[in-house]
């Protein structure tokens, strides 16, 4: 507790003494919003971003504004994600302090939906180097703007996703449409993360995947904070010390866990941005490099007290000013860092934008042609992508943490189910990070093999590594009411949605619709040429292809799964279906999307037909190869299945001496006398 604060008694006789709301909340918080802009103000100062230019000056509101808001819109998206995490995962719903959170991230919220409409309208007025008016000329220009252009439309969609999230945190508190909320939020920040200084790197999808991690994980880190100081004064202010102290340990603990993970996506997201930027060591010498070093020095002190607040200061809660003491100052740095961050956006970095060449291929994707395809590229190429890279490695660690708590506790998970999980993660690194990856999106023969791999090979590994049976198994149950990552997993695996998806005959429908739906409508363009539509594609592919071999072969819970007469009767059809995809690819005259994969220039001997042929021949040939697997896999299990029946049938017969045997021959026998008898 915050040195200093008053106490109160409640209104009722023989009530205990109650605490009022700590002045470590407002301090820290304070401490937050004017570091934020200190710091945004010093670094436009420093990099001469706020400079007039001497053409197309929009004024000193729109120079200087720009940045200011952009730091608000940062710390209210903060405060609105990591303040419904912490509510979601770490906070039972019953409390005084879930609702004060809750309302937090509401005020968050509205806060953001408003920075983002003044941020759009301050961005438009600066593309267009004029100050802001109020006629009808600036009107029609700006509606255009948010209606046209690829800026204007994610500062609009933007907003929509904003606004619907303060709407849903405003009028409910159930845990689903909270985490729905904080889902919104993360889409509007999917939509922000594409512009700025990412659009003119080299490497664009790697820049804007580690721009959103880097976002995503820092609003976690700083809301998260934010949130565990407003939790702190509902806690003081509604139970006694002795129980007080008990709740604020669990929930600082619970926070330290996010804010750890957070750190370590941030500093590696932010590392890859920065080396983008600033080219090399020489950029360092320069204003933007300024910028950059003093973020990360705050990034870096916040890492430092995080490690206190781990080893030290959560142990001592609540006492006086050892851990909410910390906090203050943590807030206020991160501050710092939001405000440089804000002012990082707003400042040209060393390495200028990237112009691009006249070759087709650099017109329609943004980067020149990779080197003719060959085996050896294809299997030992990396091409990382920076959102299912860090994810992969995340599924192998917290996997073989999880064997490696069951074996402490003395609990035996068969190995050759973790060999099959690790393989299945390593073919899927391959897919996302690996030398095929670099021509997904220029040969369709190259994207048709990644669709095959990631739909039938890599969910016919996953699956059989139980995934959901270990979590259950292996994540502490919790006793305070709060939904922790078991009680969410459990809720999802028992949640209607679940019941539907993973429903066998629903599954494969799914899985084979999604093959026709998917390549003869507009999706297979949005999946093509944006990276946006390439993340989902990958998703999409993964989630249908796991959920259809989980109906089949699952060890997981699963709900109706059929008999395995009918499971295979599924798994030939969805062959056939398979099949004669392959085929139309393979005999079809129309080349699809043949602005893009006709007008790649390539020069490999071979037409862009031809090779939309051969994914034809990828997808019959490649894609039944898991199927055949498959139909071996459910049959070997229908003959274990009829094994097992047939013990525990002779069990029972040894024990109860062949009763049905016995009951069957009496029946006989009885029909048999009644048939003898005279009409």
């Amino acid at each position: 507790m915050a040195s200093g604060s008053a106490r109160r008694h409640s209104s009722f006789p023989g009530a205990p003494r109650l605490e009022a709301v700590p002045r470590a909340t407002p301090i820290g918080l304070a401490a937050l919003l004017l570091a934020s802009i200190a710091a945004v103000i010093g670094g436009l100062v420093i990099g001469g971003a706020a400079s007039a230019p001497l053409l197309l000056d929009p004024g000193p509101l729109v120079r200087w504004g720009l940045p200011i808001v952009t730091t608000v819109t940062n710390l209210a998206a903060a405060a609105t994600i990591g303040s419904l995490v912490l509510a979601c995962f770490a906070i039972p719903r019953d409390r005084p302090e879930f609702e004060r959170v809750v309302s937090f991230a509401g005020v968050g919220a509205a806060a953001w939906t408003v920075a983002t409409v003044a941020s759009a309208l301050l961005e438009f007025a600066s593309l267009l180097g004029t100050p802001i008016r109020f006629d009808e000329a600036f009107g029609v220009g700006l509606w255009q703007f948010l209606t046209t252009t690829e800026s204007g439309v994610a500062w609009a969609t933007a907003a929509v996703l904003v606004a619907l999230a303060a709407v849903v945190t405003a009028f409910t508190r159930s845990l689903w449409f909270l985490a729905l909320a904080a889902i919104l939020g993360g889409s509007a920040l999917v939509a922000v993360s594409q512009l700025g200084h990412v659009a003119g790197t080299l490497d664009h999808n790697v820049a804007w995947s580690a721009l959103f991690l880097h976002m995503l994980f820092a609003a976690l880190w700083v809301g998260g904070l934010a949130a565990l100081a407003i939790a702190r004064a509902g806690i003081a202010a509604s139970v006694d010390p002795a129980e007080r102290g008990t709740r604020e340990r669990t929930l600082a603990a619970r926070y330290s866990s996010i804010a750890l993970l957070a750190f370590v996506v941030v500093a590696g997201s932010g590392t890859v941005s920065a080396w983008l930027r600033i080219g090399g060591l020489d950029g360092l010498w320069t204003p933007y490099g300024a910028l950059l070093a003093v973020k990360v020095a705050a990034l870096v002190a916040i890492g430092v007290l995080g490690i206190i607040h781990r080893r030290w200061a959560i142990r001592r809660l609540p006492s006086r000013g050892a851990f909410w003491g910390i906090v203050v100052v943590e807030l206020a740095l991160m501050g710092v860092a939001s405000g440089a961050a804000a002012a990082l956006g707003a400042t040209a970095p060393p390495v200028p934008p990237v112009p691009l060449g006249d070759s087709p291929a650099e017109l329609l994707t943004g980067a020149p042609l990779p080197p003719p395809p060959s085996v050896e590229r294809y299997l030992f190429g990396f091409e990382p992508d920076l959102i299912w890279l860090p994810l992969i490695i995340a599924l192998a660690f917290f996997y073989l943490a999880g064997v490696r708590r069951l074996g402490r506790r003395g609990d035996r998970w068969p190995v050759l189910r973790t060999i099959s999980w690790l393989s299945g993660l390593l073919v899927l690194a391959w897919i996302t990070s690996g030398g095929i990856n670099a021509y997904q999106d220029v040969l369709f023969s190259a994207h048709m093999l990644a669709h095959m791999v990631l739909g039938m090979l890599v969910p016919v590994l996953l699956v059989p590594g139980a995934p959901i049976t270990l979590a259950l198994r292996a994540i502490r149950k919790r006793d305070d009411g709060s939904r922790g990552p078991r009680e969410w997993l459990l809720a999802i695996v028992h949640s209607p949605w679940f019941r539907l998806l993973g429903n066998p005959y629903v599954a494969a429908i799914i899985f084979v619709a999604s093959l026709w739906v998917f390549y003869y409508t507009p999706v297979f363009r949005w999946a093509t040429t944006t990276h946006l539509g390439h993340e989902w594609m990958i998703l999409h592919f993964l989630l249908s292809g796991y959920l259809f071999v989980q109906a089949l072969i699952g060890i997981d819970p699963a709900p109706n799964r059929p008999p395995y007469p009918v499971r295979l009767l599924l798994l030939l059809a969805t062959m056939a279906l398979h099949a004669f995809f392959g085929l139309a690819l393979m005999t079809g005259t129309g080349l699809l999307l043949a602005d893009w994969y006709g007008a790649m220039g390539w020069d490999l001997g071979t037409t862009a037909l031809e090779d939309q042929q051969r994914a034809g021949g990828i997808a019959w040939s490649v894609g039944e190869i898991p199927t055949v697997a498959l139909a071996i896999a459910v049959a070997v299990l229908w003959s274990r299945s009829d094994a097992r029946e047939q013990r525990r049938s002779d069990r029972k017969a040894d024990r109860e001496g062949d009763a049905e045997l016995e009951a069957y021959n009496r029946m006989l026998a009885s029909r048999a006398r009644r048939s003898d008898e005279p009409r």
